[in-house]
């Protein structure tokens, strides 16, 4: 083969070396868990295809749920039996059912997936789940009806919206104590902390308008005007956006979080009461009671893409999007650079071969075989 030859054989090679190089392990997409509080069941949908590929049995009337950070357990509160039920990502089954106190409503887990914090909104406390036992270490007083629950990112306090004080309590984690008290608007409901953790944003049921507490001094920053009925917030990866779900007007206020002001409003499904955002960033995930499903929001254009229909009377406040991790693939099992380089040389040479052979014959000269 002339040199000529294998430059532009190479040409053509190396490119395909490269893509092979770069190809990794394909990334499963993360998943929505969706309690269905007249069901008692969630509803997983794949948000790869936006269908539901499984429906899991759960305690009674389940609304708060939490995917743990390694995506491996999801944690809802079943307000009617006042207890957890753990399930298990990988076979969607229900591994355990933690009692915990009287109407549990929001449920968060803290980064390290060590802890999870469940508000008891009938009789005003914070139970304290031990992840690693399933059982109840303590139990933290908190104000009136507290309702939903986040921690900040790096596990150091958790925020607890009190629905009938019109406050935030701040919960310290390493003593489980609180160490501070924001009013905000009237009857918060849901609650969402920026991923810098320096903002919490508060959705006022009543007063129609989110809270935004500066974490630095636990005061209130600003005050931001949505659609009636403020029921769930949700902040993106990128901290630049909050998105508000409002259940009398049926729609999604988008926040922009630099100016804190409104600056979309996207129509959803009938009493929206739930939203979070898919860890891409690209799409948000509303809650539809009225309507017995879940509006999927393209973020890029803040429109509906599509519609999934789930059980009755779904409702899910906390961070409901996450999911299986993809197992690691074994380094034996994918081919080396080296192993790419020589099939693909080979298959080159192969090519190269069969198309002299003919000539080859044709001039007298005995080709293989």
């Amino acid at each position: 083969m002339t040199q000529p030859r294998l430059r532009r054989r190479s040409r053509f090679m190396w490119p395909l070396l490269a893509a092979c190089a770069l190809a990794g392990p394909a990334q499963a997409a993360p998943f929505a868990y969706i309690p269905n509080s007249s069901s008692g069941t969630v509803s997983v949908i794949d948000v790869a295809n936006d269908t539901v590929t499984a429906t899991v049995n759960v305690g009674t009337n389940p609304y708060g749920v939490e995917v743990n950070p390694a995506g491996t357990r999801a944690y809802v509160a079943n307000s009617g039996s006042g207890n957890v039920s753990v399930i298990n990502l990988a076979t969607n089954t229900v591994v355990a059912t933690v009692p915990v106190g009287n109407t549990p409503t929001g449920v968060a887990v803290n980064p390290a997936g060590t802890y999870a914090y469940v508000a008891n909104y009938a009789i005003n406390t914070v139970s304290v789940i031990d992840l690693a036992t399933n059982t109840v270490t303590a139990v933290v007083p908190v104000s009136s009806r507290p309702y939903g629950v986040a921690v900040n990112p790096v596990g150091t306090y958790a925020y607890v919206a009190n629905y009938a004080a019109n406050t935030v309590s701040v919960i310290d984690l390493a003593t489980n104590t609180v160490i501070a008290t924001v009013p905000v608007g009237s009857n918060p409901s849901a609650i969402a902390v920026n991923p810098a953790g320096t903002r919490a944003y508060v959705a006022n049921l009543t007063s129609d308008n989110v809270s935004v507490i500066d974490l630095a001094t636990n005061t209130v920053a600003a005050t931001v005007p949505v659609g009636n009925g403020p029921m769930g917030v949700a902040v993106n990866p990128a901290g630049t956006r909050a998105y508000v779900s409002s259940r009398s007007t049926d729609n999604v206020s988008v926040i922009d979080l630099t100016t804190d002001t409104a600056v979309a409003t996207v129509s959803v499904g009938d009493g929206p009461l739930g939203v979070a955002i898919d860890p891409a960033g690209t799409r948000a995930y509303v809650v539809n009671r009225g309507s017995n499903n879940v509006s999927v929001i393209d973020l890029a254009t803040n429109t509906v893409t599509t519609t999934v229909a789930v059980g009755w009377s779904p409702g899910a406040l906390g961070l409901f999007v996450g999911g299986p991790v993809p197992a690691p693939v074994s380094p034996a099992a994918i081919p080396s650079l080296q192993a790419w380089a020589l099939l693909l040389l080979a298959a080159g040479l192969g090519g190269l071969g069969l198309k002299h052979l003919r000539p080859a014959r044709r001039a007298g000269v005995a080709g293989p075989g």
